[in-house]
Protein backbone atom coordinates (compact mmCIF):
# COMPACT_ATOMS: atom_id res chain seq x y z
CA UNK A 1 0.00 0.00 0.00
CA UNK A 2 1.52 3.33 -0.97
CA UNK A 3 2.11 6.00 1.62
CA UNK A 4 -0.54 8.84 1.08
CA UNK A 5 1.21 11.61 0.04
CA UNK A 6 0.32 14.52 2.82
CA UNK A 7 2.31 11.73 5.30
CA UNK A 8 4.81 11.32 2.72
CA UNK A 9 5.98 14.78 2.07
CA UNK A 10 5.13 15.84 5.81
CA UNK A 11 7.83 18.83 7.00
CA UNK A 12 10.35 16.99 8.72
CA UNK A 13 12.46 20.20 9.50
CA UNK A 14 11.64 23.58 10.72
CA UNK A 15 12.35 25.65 7.72
CA UNK A 16 10.03 23.17 5.49
CA UNK A 17 6.92 24.65 7.19
CA UNK A 18 5.41 27.03 5.23
CA UNK A 19 2.90 29.50 6.25
CA UNK A 20 3.77 29.51 10.05
CA UNK A 21 7.25 31.49 10.62
CA UNK A 22 5.65 33.48 13.20
CA UNK A 23 5.18 30.22 15.24
CA UNK A 24 8.09 27.92 14.31
CA UNK A 25 10.46 31.02 14.96
CA UNK A 26 9.15 31.49 18.30
CA UNK A 27 9.01 27.78 19.28
CA UNK A 28 13.21 27.88 18.23
CA UNK A 29 13.67 30.93 20.04
CA UNK A 30 12.22 29.03 22.95
CA UNK A 31 14.73 25.76 22.21
CA UNK A 32 18.03 27.70 21.74
CA UNK A 33 17.25 29.56 24.68
CA UNK A 34 15.98 26.81 27.04
CA UNK A 35 12.55 28.23 27.13
CA UNK A 36 10.69 25.51 26.15
CA UNK A 37 7.25 25.84 28.14
CA UNK A 38 5.41 22.69 29.66
CA UNK A 39 2.06 22.91 27.90
CA UNK A 40 1.30 24.32 24.36
CA UNK A 41 -2.27 25.66 22.68
CA UNK A 42 -1.70 24.93 18.82
CA UNK A 43 -5.43 26.54 17.25
CA UNK A 44 -6.07 27.24 13.86
CA UNK A 45 -8.05 25.59 10.45
CA UNK A 46 -7.61 22.19 9.47
CA UNK A 47 -4.63 21.36 7.69
CA UNK A 48 -2.45 24.08 8.38
CA UNK A 49 0.43 22.03 10.41
CA UNK A 50 -0.33 22.46 14.00
CA UNK A 51 0.26 18.42 13.93
CA UNK A 52 3.10 18.67 11.94
CA UNK A 53 4.32 21.32 14.09
CA UNK A 54 3.96 19.83 17.21
CA UNK A 55 6.26 16.08 15.82
CA UNK A 56 8.42 19.12 15.22
CA UNK A 57 8.67 20.41 18.42
CA UNK A 58 8.54 16.74 20.31
CA UNK A 59 11.70 15.94 17.90
CA UNK A 60 13.68 19.25 18.48
CA UNK A 61 13.29 18.77 22.78
CA UNK A 62 14.78 14.74 22.21
CA UNK A 63 17.17 15.17 19.51
CA UNK A 64 20.88 14.29 20.34
CA UNK A 65 22.54 16.97 18.00
CA UNK A 66 24.72 19.04 19.93
CA UNK A 67 24.07 21.94 18.22
CA UNK A 68 20.88 23.06 19.63
CA UNK A 69 20.24 25.22 16.84
CA UNK A 70 20.30 22.53 14.22
CA UNK A 71 17.71 20.25 15.97
CA UNK A 72 15.93 18.53 14.89
CA UNK A 73 18.85 17.57 12.71
CA UNK A 74 16.50 14.18 11.60
CA UNK A 75 19.62 12.06 11.15
CA UNK A 76 19.96 11.23 15.01
CA UNK A 77 18.21 7.89 16.50
CA UNK A 78 15.66 9.54 17.96
CA UNK A 79 14.30 11.81 15.34
CA UNK A 80 14.03 8.91 12.99
CA UNK A 81 12.39 6.95 15.23
CA UNK A 82 10.02 10.34 15.33
CA UNK A 83 9.72 10.03 11.67
CA UNK A 84 8.74 6.58 11.78
CA UNK A 85 6.36 6.72 14.26
CA UNK A 86 7.80 4.31 16.62
CA UNK A 87 9.27 6.58 19.59
CA UNK A 88 8.04 5.57 22.63
CA UNK A 89 8.14 8.90 24.69
CA UNK A 90 5.99 10.33 22.12
CA UNK A 91 2.21 9.98 22.85
CA UNK A 92 -0.99 10.86 20.50
CA UNK A 93 -4.30 10.74 21.86
CA UNK A 94 -7.06 11.37 19.56
CA UNK A 95 -9.42 13.58 21.77
CA UNK A 96 -12.14 12.54 19.42
CA UNK A 97 -12.20 9.14 20.81
CA UNK A 98 -11.08 9.16 24.27
CA UNK A 99 -12.98 12.21 25.72
CA UNK A 100 -14.02 10.57 29.47
CA UNK A 101 -12.77 11.54 32.35
CA UNK A 102 -11.05 7.86 32.63
CA UNK A 103 -9.13 8.64 29.78
CA UNK A 104 -7.79 11.50 31.33
CA UNK A 105 -7.15 9.50 34.55
CA UNK A 106 -5.28 7.04 33.03
CA UNK A 107 -3.39 9.32 31.31
CA UNK A 108 -2.74 11.28 34.50
CA UNK A 109 -1.62 8.01 36.22
CA UNK A 110 1.17 7.18 33.71
CA UNK A 111 2.65 10.29 33.48
CA UNK A 112 4.55 9.86 36.37
CA UNK A 113 6.66 6.89 34.46
CA UNK A 114 9.86 8.44 33.51
CA UNK A 115 11.06 8.90 29.54
CA UNK A 116 11.96 5.36 27.69
CA UNK A 117 14.24 6.50 25.50
CA UNK A 118 14.57 10.20 25.60
CA UNK A 119 14.82 13.51 27.75
CA UNK A 120 11.01 14.66 27.72
CA UNK A 121 7.62 12.64 27.43
CA UNK A 122 5.64 14.41 24.81
CA UNK A 123 1.90 14.50 24.56
CA UNK A 124 -0.12 15.54 21.61
CA UNK A 125 -3.76 15.60 22.22
CA UNK A 126 -5.34 16.70 18.95
CA UNK A 127 -8.61 17.97 18.88
CA UNK A 128 -9.30 18.60 22.23
CA UNK A 129 -11.87 20.88 22.14
CA UNK A 130 -13.77 17.00 22.38
CA UNK A 131 -12.63 16.45 25.58
CA UNK A 132 -15.96 16.68 28.33
CA UNK A 133 -16.34 19.18 30.98
CA UNK A 134 -15.28 16.22 33.46
CA UNK A 135 -12.42 15.40 31.26
CA UNK A 136 -11.02 18.70 30.83
CA UNK A 137 -11.04 19.33 34.89
CA UNK A 138 -9.63 16.43 35.63
CA UNK A 139 -6.66 17.75 33.31
CA UNK A 140 -6.13 21.09 35.10
CA UNK A 141 -4.33 20.31 37.79
CA UNK A 142 -1.97 18.21 35.15
CA UNK A 143 -1.21 21.11 32.94
CA UNK A 144 -0.73 23.62 35.37
CA UNK A 145 1.82 21.30 37.79
CA UNK A 146 3.25 18.28 35.21
CA UNK A 147 6.20 16.75 36.15
CA UNK A 148 9.01 18.07 34.80
CA UNK A 149 10.25 15.48 32.25
CA UNK A 150 6.44 15.93 30.47
CA UNK A 151 5.32 18.80 27.34
CA UNK A 152 2.00 19.06 26.77
CA UNK A 153 0.93 20.42 23.30
CA UNK A 154 -2.81 20.65 22.73
CA UNK A 155 -4.21 21.12 19.05
CA UNK A 156 -8.05 22.52 18.19
CA UNK A 157 -9.52 23.78 15.30
CA UNK A 158 -11.87 25.41 17.87
CA UNK A 159 -10.59 27.32 20.61
CA UNK A 160 -13.98 28.68 21.61
CA UNK A 161 -14.77 25.72 22.64
CA UNK A 162 -12.07 25.39 24.94
CA UNK A 163 -12.76 26.51 28.81
CA UNK A 164 -10.68 29.45 29.70
CA UNK A 165 -9.11 27.76 32.58
CA UNK A 166 -7.36 25.44 30.19
CA UNK A 167 -6.21 28.02 27.98
CA UNK A 168 -4.86 30.47 31.03
CA UNK A 169 -2.29 27.16 31.50
CA UNK A 170 -1.17 27.10 28.29
CA UNK A 171 1.05 29.19 25.55
CA UNK A 172 -1.03 29.98 22.70
CA UNK A 173 0.27 29.96 19.26
CA UNK A 174 -2.71 30.53 16.31
CA UNK A 175 -2.04 28.91 13.03
CA UNK A 176 -3.12 31.09 9.89
CA UNK A 177 -4.36 29.58 6.44
CA UNK A 178 -1.27 28.84 4.37
CA UNK A 179 -1.34 31.79 1.35
CA UNK A 180 -1.89 30.49 -2.23
CA UNK A 181 1.84 31.33 -3.28
CA UNK A 182 3.01 28.93 -0.67
CA UNK A 183 0.66 26.19 -1.77
CA UNK A 184 1.13 26.55 -5.18
CA UNK A 185 5.00 26.28 -4.49
CA UNK A 186 4.58 23.27 -2.62
CA UNK A 187 2.72 21.71 -4.44
CA UNK A 188 5.21 22.38 -7.64
CA UNK A 189 7.98 20.19 -5.23
CA UNK A 190 5.73 17.25 -4.56
CA UNK A 191 4.47 17.35 -8.53
CA UNK A 192 8.78 17.01 -9.49
CA UNK A 193 9.56 14.72 -6.60
CA UNK A 194 6.22 11.95 -7.57
CA UNK A 195 6.98 13.17 -11.26
CA UNK A 196 3.88 14.22 -12.09
CA UNK A 197 2.85 16.41 -15.30
CA UNK A 198 0.45 19.45 -14.11
CA UNK A 199 -1.00 22.13 -15.38
CA UNK A 200 0.15 25.25 -14.21
CA UNK A 201 -4.17 26.54 -14.49
CA UNK A 202 -4.73 23.16 -12.98
CA UNK A 203 -2.11 23.48 -9.93
CA UNK A 204 -3.81 26.67 -9.02
CA UNK A 205 -7.31 25.80 -8.87
CA UNK A 206 -6.44 23.04 -6.64
CA UNK A 207 -4.57 25.66 -4.35
CA UNK A 208 -7.99 27.74 -4.56
CA UNK A 209 -10.10 24.78 -3.74
CA UNK A 210 -7.81 24.35 -0.68
CA UNK A 211 -8.99 27.51 1.24
CA UNK A 212 -5.76 27.66 2.72
CA UNK A 213 -5.14 23.82 3.95
CA UNK A 214 -2.12 22.96 3.10
CA UNK A 215 -2.92 19.01 3.84
CA UNK A 216 -6.00 19.73 1.90
CA UNK A 217 -4.24 20.51 -1.57
CA UNK A 218 -1.71 17.93 -0.97
CA UNK A 219 -4.64 15.56 -0.59
CA UNK A 220 -6.60 16.62 -3.67
CA UNK A 221 -3.01 16.47 -5.60
CA UNK A 222 -2.59 13.01 -4.43
CA UNK A 223 -6.09 12.25 -5.66
CA UNK A 224 -5.60 13.74 -8.99
CA UNK A 225 -2.28 12.24 -9.45
CA UNK A 226 -4.38 8.52 -8.96
CA UNK A 227 -5.76 8.95 -12.23
CA UNK A 228 -2.45 8.19 -14.04
CA UNK A 229 -3.52 10.76 -16.80
CA UNK A 230 -1.69 14.24 -17.24
CA UNK A 231 -3.59 16.75 -14.78
CA UNK A 232 -4.94 19.31 -17.01
CA UNK A 233 -7.63 21.81 -15.89
CA UNK A 234 -10.44 19.86 -17.72
CA UNK A 235 -9.22 16.95 -15.44
CA UNK A 236 -9.39 18.52 -12.42
CA UNK A 237 -12.61 20.60 -12.86
CA UNK A 238 -14.52 17.25 -13.50
CA UNK A 239 -12.85 15.23 -10.38
CA UNK A 240 -13.34 17.78 -8.08
CA UNK A 241 -16.87 18.31 -9.38
CA UNK A 242 -16.40 22.47 -10.06
CA UNK A 243 -18.06 24.38 -13.02
CA UNK A 244 -15.97 26.63 -15.89
CA UNK A 245 -15.16 29.85 -15.57
CA UNK A 246 -17.45 30.19 -18.57
CA UNK A 247 -20.23 28.76 -16.46
CA UNK A 248 -20.07 31.28 -13.51
CA UNK A 249 -19.36 34.48 -16.15
CA UNK A 250 -22.69 33.37 -18.24
CA UNK A 251 -24.97 32.88 -15.15
CA UNK A 252 -23.51 36.74 -14.04
CA UNK A 253 -24.50 38.01 -17.40
CA UNK A 254 -27.67 36.44 -17.08
CA UNK A 255 -28.09 37.77 -13.97
CA UNK A 256 -26.93 41.87 -15.69
CA UNK A 257 -29.42 41.35 -18.98
CA UNK A 258 -32.17 40.02 -16.46
CA UNK A 259 -32.64 36.80 -18.52
CA UNK A 260 -33.71 34.28 -15.75
CA UNK A 261 -33.66 31.66 -18.53
CA UNK A 262 -30.36 31.95 -19.94
CA UNK A 263 -29.14 31.78 -15.60
CA UNK A 264 -31.08 28.37 -15.29
CA UNK A 265 -29.46 26.76 -18.54
CA UNK A 266 -25.88 27.73 -16.96
CA UNK A 267 -26.81 26.76 -13.61
CA UNK A 268 -28.44 23.00 -14.80
CA UNK A 269 -25.63 23.00 -17.62
CA UNK A 270 -22.88 22.87 -14.86
CA UNK A 271 -24.86 20.81 -12.67
CA UNK A 272 -25.67 17.92 -15.12
CA UNK A 273 -22.20 18.04 -16.25
CA UNK A 274 -21.15 16.80 -12.00
CA UNK A 275 -21.04 19.69 -10.70
CA UNK A 276 -21.27 20.16 -6.93
CA UNK A 277 -24.47 22.71 -5.82
CA UNK A 278 -22.51 24.17 -2.95
CA UNK A 279 -19.42 24.49 -4.91
CA UNK A 280 -20.84 26.29 -7.63
CA UNK A 281 -22.52 28.94 -5.19
CA UNK A 282 -19.00 29.01 -3.64
CA UNK A 283 -17.14 29.89 -6.89
CA UNK A 284 -20.00 32.09 -7.75
CA UNK A 285 -19.40 33.85 -4.72
CA UNK A 286 -15.86 33.73 -5.10
CA UNK A 287 -16.45 35.45 -8.74
CA UNK A 288 -18.60 38.01 -6.73
CA UNK A 289 -15.91 38.87 -4.56
CA UNK A 290 -13.50 39.60 -7.04
CA UNK A 291 -16.08 42.36 -8.84
CA UNK A 292 -16.01 44.13 -5.26
CA UNK A 293 -12.37 44.45 -5.11
CA UNK A 294 -12.30 45.84 -8.82
CA UNK A 295 -15.19 48.06 -7.92
CA UNK A 296 -12.86 49.31 -5.19
CA UNK A 297 -9.88 49.53 -6.76
CA UNK A 298 -8.02 46.29 -5.65
CA UNK A 299 -7.58 44.43 -8.80
CA UNK A 300 -4.38 43.53 -8.25
CA UNK A 301 -5.52 41.28 -5.52
CA UNK A 302 -7.84 39.19 -7.83
CA UNK A 303 -6.39 35.97 -8.51
CA UNK A 304 -7.61 34.96 -11.51
CA UNK A 305 -6.79 34.95 -15.83
CA UNK A 306 -6.02 38.26 -17.77
CA UNK A 307 -9.25 37.29 -20.03
CA UNK A 308 -11.67 36.34 -16.64
CA UNK A 309 -10.11 39.84 -15.37
CA UNK A 310 -11.01 41.21 -18.24
CA UNK A 311 -14.37 40.40 -18.20
CA UNK A 312 -14.51 41.02 -14.72
CA UNK A 313 -13.77 44.83 -15.19
CA UNK A 314 -17.14 45.13 -17.74
CA UNK A 315 -19.11 43.05 -14.80
CA UNK A 316 -17.81 45.79 -12.45
CA UNK A 317 -19.26 48.68 -14.60
CA UNK A 318 -22.75 47.02 -14.88
CA UNK A 319 -23.41 46.27 -11.33
CA UNK A 320 -23.53 48.83 -8.61
CA UNK A 321 -21.51 47.78 -5.77
CA UNK A 322 -24.66 47.87 -3.26
CA UNK A 323 -26.00 44.96 -6.25
CA UNK A 324 -22.79 42.95 -5.72
CA UNK A 325 -23.05 42.81 -2.14
CA UNK A 326 -26.72 41.80 -1.92
CA UNK A 327 -25.87 39.12 -5.02
CA UNK A 328 -22.86 37.99 -2.75
CA UNK A 329 -25.22 37.19 0.20
CA UNK A 330 -27.90 35.52 -2.05
CA UNK A 331 -25.66 32.63 -3.37
CA UNK A 332 -23.58 32.36 -0.02
CA UNK A 333 -26.77 31.31 1.21
CA UNK A 334 -26.43 28.55 -1.35
CA UNK A 335 -23.45 27.64 -0.51
CA UNK A 336 -23.92 27.26 3.23
CA UNK A 337 -26.89 25.45 2.77
CA UNK A 338 -26.87 21.52 4.26
CA UNK A 339 -26.23 19.36 2.15
CA UNK A 340 -28.78 16.10 1.14
CA UNK A 341 -31.58 18.60 -0.11
CA UNK A 342 -34.58 16.69 -1.28
CA UNK A 343 -33.85 19.27 -4.80
CA UNK A 344 -29.93 19.85 -5.04
CA UNK A 345 -29.81 22.81 -7.36
CA UNK A 346 -33.07 24.82 -5.20
CA UNK A 347 -30.56 27.02 -3.61
CA UNK A 348 -28.82 28.25 -6.81
CA UNK A 349 -32.35 28.32 -8.29
CA UNK A 350 -33.90 30.52 -5.46
CA UNK A 351 -30.55 32.91 -5.52
CA UNK A 352 -30.93 33.44 -8.55
CA UNK A 353 -34.23 34.23 -8.15
CA UNK A 354 -33.80 36.60 -5.64
CA UNK A 355 -31.29 38.20 -7.40
CA UNK A 356 -33.36 39.26 -10.27
CA UNK A 357 -35.84 40.31 -8.01
CA UNK A 358 -33.25 43.07 -7.07
CA UNK A 359 -32.61 44.03 -10.18
CA UNK A 360 -35.78 44.68 -10.88
CA UNK A 361 -36.37 46.42 -7.89
CA UNK A 362 -32.73 48.46 -8.09
CA UNK A 363 -32.59 51.71 -9.51
CA UNK A 364 -30.12 52.18 -12.33
CA UNK A 365 -26.29 52.76 -11.01
CA UNK A 366 -25.20 55.12 -13.36
CA UNK A 367 -21.89 54.05 -15.16
CA UNK A 368 -18.89 55.78 -15.90
CA UNK A 369 -18.38 53.74 -19.71
CA UNK A 370 -20.91 52.31 -22.33
CA UNK A 371 -21.69 48.85 -21.91
CA UNK A 372 -20.36 46.19 -24.33
CA UNK A 373 -23.79 44.22 -24.48
CA UNK A 374 -26.90 46.46 -25.00
CA UNK A 375 -29.93 44.93 -23.06
CA UNK A 376 -31.73 43.30 -25.59
CA UNK A 377 -34.80 41.67 -23.33
CA UNK A 378 -34.79 43.91 -20.45
CA UNK A 379 -36.29 47.18 -21.46
CA UNK A 380 -39.17 44.97 -23.89
CA UNK A 381 -39.99 43.04 -20.86
CA UNK A 382 -40.74 46.04 -18.51
CA UNK A 383 -42.58 48.53 -21.39
CA UNK A 384 -44.94 44.92 -21.42
CA UNK A 385 -45.18 44.87 -17.88
CA UNK A 386 -46.25 48.97 -18.07
CA UNK A 387 -48.44 48.70 -21.08
CA UNK A 388 -50.50 44.76 -20.57
CA UNK A 389 -54.16 45.35 -19.24
CA UNK A 390 -54.60 48.89 -19.48
CA UNK A 391 -57.28 50.51 -17.47
CA UNK A 392 -60.06 53.18 -18.09
CA UNK A 393 -59.54 56.82 -16.71
CA UNK A 394 -62.27 56.57 -14.34
CA UNK A 395 -61.20 53.24 -12.67
CA UNK A 396 -57.76 54.85 -11.77
CA UNK A 397 -59.01 57.91 -10.32
CA UNK A 398 -61.17 55.84 -7.92
CA UNK A 399 -58.25 53.28 -7.43
CA UNK A 400 -55.38 55.63 -6.97
CA UNK A 401 -54.67 59.25 -6.21
CA UNK A 402 -52.43 61.26 -8.38
CA UNK A 403 -49.67 61.23 -5.47
CA UNK A 404 -49.78 57.19 -5.26
CA UNK A 405 -49.69 57.22 -9.46
CA UNK A 406 -46.47 58.68 -9.50
CA UNK A 407 -44.76 57.54 -6.49
CA UNK A 408 -41.21 56.63 -6.95
CA UNK A 409 -39.97 53.24 -6.99
CA UNK A 410 -38.58 52.08 -3.85
CA UNK A 411 -35.06 52.03 -3.45
CA UNK A 412 -35.09 48.53 -1.88
CA UNK A 413 -37.94 45.90 -0.91
CA UNK A 414 -39.83 46.03 2.15
CA UNK A 415 -39.24 42.56 2.44
CA UNK A 416 -35.32 42.84 1.95
CA UNK A 417 -35.65 45.35 4.91
CA UNK A 418 -37.56 43.61 6.87
CA UNK A 419 -35.15 40.46 6.53
CA UNK A 420 -32.55 42.77 7.14
CA UNK A 421 -33.99 44.28 10.19
CA UNK A 422 -32.48 41.95 12.95
CA UNK A 423 -28.98 42.75 11.49
CA UNK A 424 -30.10 46.59 11.11
CA UNK A 425 -31.05 46.50 14.61
CA UNK A 426 -28.04 45.34 15.82
CA UNK A 427 -25.55 47.46 14.77
CA UNK A 428 -27.72 50.30 16.06
CA UNK A 429 -27.63 48.55 19.61
CA UNK A 430 -23.92 48.70 19.39
CA UNK A 431 -24.01 52.50 18.87
CA UNK A 432 -27.14 53.04 21.31
CA UNK A 433 -28.73 50.26 23.12
CA UNK A 434 -31.72 52.95 24.45
CA UNK A 435 -32.49 53.66 20.40
CA UNK A 436 -32.22 49.78 19.57
CA UNK A 437 -34.94 49.35 21.98
CA UNK A 438 -37.46 52.29 20.55
CA UNK A 439 -36.65 50.25 17.09
CA UNK A 440 -38.14 47.14 18.82
CA UNK A 441 -41.50 49.05 19.62
CA UNK A 442 -42.17 49.87 16.07
CA UNK A 443 -45.06 48.66 14.93
CA UNK A 444 -44.70 48.59 11.27
CA UNK A 445 -41.95 48.91 8.86
CA UNK A 446 -42.74 50.25 4.99
CA UNK A 447 -40.03 51.69 2.27
CA UNK A 448 -41.79 54.83 -0.11
CA UNK A 449 -39.05 55.72 -2.67
CA UNK A 450 -36.40 56.87 -0.94
CA UNK A 451 -37.84 56.90 2.42
CA UNK A 452 -37.64 54.10 5.41
CA UNK A 453 -41.48 54.42 7.08
CA UNK A 454 -40.98 53.46 11.13
CA UNK A 455 -44.89 53.17 12.56
CA UNK A 456 -44.75 53.99 16.02
CA UNK A 457 -47.52 54.05 18.75
CA UNK A 458 -47.15 57.26 20.09
CA UNK A 459 -45.91 61.12 19.35
CA UNK A 460 -43.25 60.62 22.40
CA UNK A 461 -41.79 57.44 20.60
CA UNK A 462 -42.08 59.57 17.30
CA UNK A 463 -40.07 62.38 19.27
CA UNK A 464 -37.27 60.20 20.51
CA UNK A 465 -36.25 58.69 17.35
CA UNK A 466 -36.52 61.81 15.20
CA UNK A 467 -33.65 63.72 16.90
CA UNK A 468 -30.88 64.01 14.37
CA UNK A 469 -28.34 62.16 16.13
CA UNK A 470 -30.31 59.18 16.25
CA UNK A 471 -31.74 59.50 12.95
CA UNK A 472 -28.08 59.42 12.00
CA UNK A 473 -27.26 55.90 13.77
CA UNK A 474 -29.69 54.54 11.91
CA UNK A 475 -29.29 54.98 8.59
CA UNK A 476 -25.38 54.18 9.34
CA UNK A 477 -26.38 51.26 10.17
CA UNK A 478 -28.75 50.54 7.23
CA UNK A 479 -26.08 51.84 4.71
CA UNK A 480 -23.12 49.03 6.41
CA UNK A 481 -26.13 46.35 6.10
CA UNK A 482 -28.59 47.27 3.11
CA UNK A 483 -26.28 49.32 1.22
CA UNK A 484 -28.47 51.89 0.53
CA UNK A 485 -28.79 55.58 2.35
CA UNK A 486 -32.29 55.77 2.91
CA UNK A 487 -34.33 59.14 4.43
CA UNK A 488 -36.05 58.04 7.67
CA UNK A 489 -40.15 59.08 8.59
CA UNK A 490 -42.06 58.49 11.18
CA UNK A 491 -45.64 58.27 12.00
CA UNK A 492 -48.20 57.15 14.56
CA UNK A 493 -49.85 53.83 13.75
CA UNK A 494 -51.83 51.25 15.12
CA UNK A 495 -51.15 48.30 12.66
CA UNK A 496 -48.51 45.88 13.20
CA UNK A 497 -47.63 45.29 9.37
CA UNK A 498 -48.86 47.12 6.09
CA UNK A 499 -51.41 45.63 4.03
CA UNK A 500 -50.57 44.98 0.48
CA UNK A 501 -52.42 47.34 -2.47
CA UNK A 502 -53.75 43.92 -3.78
CA UNK A 503 -55.53 42.60 -0.61
CA UNK A 504 -58.79 43.97 0.44
CA UNK A 505 -58.38 46.15 2.99
CA UNK A 506 -61.75 44.97 4.87
CA UNK A 507 -60.92 41.11 4.50
CA UNK A 508 -59.61 38.59 6.52
CA UNK A 509 -56.50 38.34 5.22
CA UNK A 510 -55.86 42.02 5.99
CA UNK A 511 -57.13 42.01 9.87
CA UNK A 512 -54.10 38.87 10.06
CA UNK A 513 -51.50 41.44 8.47
CA UNK A 514 -52.81 43.85 10.97
CA UNK A 515 -52.47 41.51 14.20
CA UNK A 516 -49.04 40.41 13.49
CA UNK A 517 -49.55 38.40 10.33
CA UNK A 518 -47.57 37.92 7.32
CA UNK A 519 -48.50 36.74 3.89
CA UNK A 520 -46.00 33.97 2.54
CA UNK A 521 -47.95 32.51 -0.52
CA UNK A 522 -50.51 33.32 -2.68
CA UNK A 523 -52.29 31.05 -4.83
CA UNK A 524 -54.96 31.74 -7.52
Amino acid sequence: MTQAFYRKWRPQKWDEVLGQAHVTQTLQNALVGERVGHAYLFAGPRGTGKTTVARLLAKAVNCQAQEVEKRPCDECDYCKAVNESRFLDLIEIDAASNNGVDDVRDLREKINFSPSQGQFKIYIIDEVHMLSTPAFNALLKTLEEPPRHAIFILATTEIHKIPATVLSRCQRHEFRRVPMESIIKQLTIISKGEKLKVEPDAMQLIARQATGGMRDAISLLDQLASTGEKITLDLTQTVLGTATNETVLELVDAIRDNEPASGLQAIHRALDGGSDPRQLARQIVDYLRALMLFQMGNDAQVDATQNVKTRMSVHAVDFSASAVLRMMRAFNTAAVAQRGGWQPSLGLELALADVLDIQDEAEPAPVSKPRTEPKKKTAPRQEAKRTQAPEPASAKKTEASPKEATAPQALVSRGELVKAWTDIRARVKKASPNLEALLNSCKSLDVQGDTLVLGLASDVLVEKIEKSEQMEIIQKAMMDVLGVGLKISCVVTNAKGKVPADVDQNGLVAAAIQAGGEVVDIQE
